[in-house]
């Protein structure tokens, strides 16, 4: 059974912006350095520019992207079946049942799955009658019959295969054998000297000397000359006639067609119900490059485990990752509002009003005594710049301010200059499609009965927001159609001059907009003078109108 050993997914939102991914990162690396566990970090959307400016400044690998966080066979204990070829013995194959004690073998060539052979299969052929031509129909390779006989060589090629002919006791004396030994049989029998010269005479391909019994110089001469394999084996004639059956190769039945196969990416969920409706005792794993990986069996989904997970960044059920309800959260560590995220056994829960998650995770590794090195330094203060829009925001704190100076300290950074070039990257959508501005910081929320969906684009540059907007409005009716949300509000913020142009779509939207803030229609936009926070000004505002 293969030992598994579970890694820790730390995550952040959908849509993911630069806190969500830098907090990832940085928090898994804290966790493994405090706890010796492996904690990764991962990212449940497509990153943004301006992330990307961050990463690759500092030289660190994007976080893995990951759908569905549900429980896959990979996450399961596959037991490591060894695969077998398909030339070994039946009896091979069951004494190797019972000492690994399964119930079924894979039959396995250079890591590719070509069939399974089970318990059932080795016992049907052994209480089927076949007729004496089973042999040489399995094209038996003579390497297995010594194996089973445990027998010896005397005259012939141990890397041949018996392939013509039947198999058959001579019993008789000479002279009737004569009347029913044909060209190319196994011939099984004793020690007469008169049995096994007319065998060979008779043109067998292979004779079978039982109990040991001497084989003279002349009669192997003679099978030499004549082509004609001699086994010599220690049982009696009896007991060879019992065994030679179960030397055939498992080739000739084995399972080829029709196969009920899990990949390890396939989510646990969708095969059970596959699994049930089968009387398979045990299915065969292959890996993402379709190579055989071992088998699993419905005891193994008896005691699986479900992912673990660290939220980062959000507590929104509606924001985060697909298939949360089935993973086993471990820790939420966010500086939002309490959301919709619930849990099946206690947490810990750490969300602080500062502006960045990214502090608390700064503030964390100076509580547990870790260095934090220039890299780590450089990701964490890029998350504070861009999530408190360099000091702007009404989010940001004299923690965050504190925390992000130090930062910089340690990364080497100049505030001013690096965050200028953060924001400049990620104004850069010039290039992008409607829906690409659209999804790049876009989440949903929820209020009682109502849905609704906030995204915000911030720039320095009026002209780029004003280039961005033209590009938006046509697109809001699809996104409001494939969001399915009551109503959906997009901010275009202008760092320079601390303020956002609120778009919108939605029954009653106007009518919100106008409650929350007491401003009127522009041009069929708001503008909202010192907004610039989703969090800390808009979803507050919005949501206590709507309570009104």
């Amino acid at each position: 059974m293969k030992t598994h050993t579970k890694k820790v997914i730390v995550i952040g939102h959908k849509n993911p912006d630069t806190d969500s991914i830098c907090s990832a990162i940085t928090y898994a690396a804290l966790k493994t350095k405090i706890t010796g566990k492996e904690y990764v970090a991962k990212r449940a959307g497509q990153l943004n520019q301006e992330t990307e400016y961050v990463l690759r400044r500092f030289k660190v690998a994007a976080p893995e992207y990951i759908e569905d966080v549900r429980t896959q066979v990979k996450d399961i204990e596959i037991r490591e079946t060894e695969g077998v070829n398909e030339s070994i013995s039946l009896k091979k194959a069951w004494t190797l049942m019972r000492e690994q004690n399964v119930v079924t073998l894979p039959i396995i060539k250079e890591e590719n799955l070509e069939g399974l052979i089970t318990i059932n299969d080795i016992a049907m052929s052994y209480m089927e009658v076949y007729d004496s031509h089973i042999l040489a129909d399995a094209k038996t390779p003579y390497e297995n019959i010594l194996e089973t006989l445990e027998g010896k060589m005397l005259v012939g090629d141990k890397t041949a295969s018996f392939t013509k002919g039947k198999v058959l006791i001579a019993a008789a004396n000479p002279d009737l054998m004569e009347d029913y030994i044909e060209e190319h049989d196994l011939v099984i029998l004793g020690n007469r000297y008169e049995s096994q010269l007319c065998a060979i005479e008779m043109k067998a391909d292979c004779i079978i000397v039982c109990e040991g019994a001497k084989v003279s110089l002349t009669i192997r001469k003679l099978a030499e000359e004549r082509g004609c394999t001699i086994i010599s084996t220690p049982h009696d004639t009896y007991s060879v006639a019992r065994l030679i059956n179960q030397s055939m190769p498992i080739s000739h039945f084995m399972i080829r067609n029709n196969l009920i196969i899990f990949r390890t990416d396939a989510f646990v969920e969708d095969i059970k119900n596959v699994m049930a409706k089968n009387r398979n005792r045990d299915f065969p794993i292959l890996d993402h490059r379709g190579k055989y990986r071992g088998m699993i069996s419905r005891r193994n989904l008896l005691n699986m485990q479900r992912k673990q997970i660290i939220l980062v960044d959000h507590n929104e059920r509606s924001q985060a990752v697909d298939g949360i309800e089935d993973a086993e959260i471990l820790e939420i560590i966010d500086h939002h509002r309490l959301g919709t995220i619930e849990t099946m056994t206690p947490v810990f829960f750490r969300n602080q009003p500062l502006g960045c998650t990214a502090t608390i995770i700064y503030q964390m590794y100076q509580e547990n005594g870790v260095f934090v090195d220039s890299t780590t330094a450089g990701l964490l203060c890029a998350a504070i710049l861009s999530d408190t829009l360099m000091y702007r925001s009404p989010t940001c704190t004299q923690f965050d301010k504190k925390a992000a100076e130090e930062l910089a300290e340690l990364a080497g950074l100049n505030v001013e200059k690096f965050a200028l070039e953060m924001f400049e990257a990620a104004s850069n959508l010039k290039s992008k499609s409607a829906e690409e501005i659209f999804c790049q910081d876009f989440k949903n929320f929820t209020a009682g009965e109502i849905r609704f969906g906030v995204g915000q684009i911030s720039s320095m540059n009026r002209l780029e927001l004003s280039e961005l907007k033209e590009k938006l409005i046509p697109y809001l009716q699809k996104a409001y159609e494939e969001q399915e949300t009551d109503m959906i509000f997009f901010m275009l913020t202008n760092i320079i001059e601390e303020s956002t142009e609120l778009l919108y779509i939605g029954n009653e939207a106007t009518e919100l907009i106008e409650r929350a803030f007491h401003v009127k229609q522009i041009n069929g936009t708001y503008q909202l003078n010192k907004v610039v926070s989703r969090k800390k000004q808009l979803i507050p505002a919005l949501m206590g109108a709507m309570q009104q």
